[in-house]
């Protein structure tokens, strides 16, 4: 899940970048506040970035999903006829 996570980071800032002039290494340490404004104000801009990303974030997410979720079988059962099993990795953790 990590290497997936990375790829569509990596992808995500490949899509942003191919349309608008962005600063690579800026845009990689996260959100850039405006030292202008207040702590308040930054985060109240962050929240309204956020809110305005949602769809076309949505849309970029679904176009990433072939890459980073594993294939589904035709049935939606695992090999031993069971539904897919989500927890699988903390169950083999706990030893169970």
């Amino acid at each position: 899940m990590r290497d997936a996570l990375h790829v569509g980071v990596k992808r995500a800032m490949a899509v942003v970048c191919s349309g608008f002039s962005y600063d690579m290494e800026v845009v990689s340490h996260g959100f850039v506040t405006d030292i202008s404004k207040t702590d308040a104000k930054n985060e109240e801009r962050l929240h309204a970035l956020i809110n305005d990303a949602e769809v076309p974030g949505e849309r970029l997410a679904k176009l990433f999903e072939p890459e980073v979720l594993p294939p589904e079988s035709s049935s939606g059962t695992g090999e031993d006829g069971e539904g897919r099993d989500t927890d699988l990795g903390l169950r083999a953790y706990a030893g169970c």
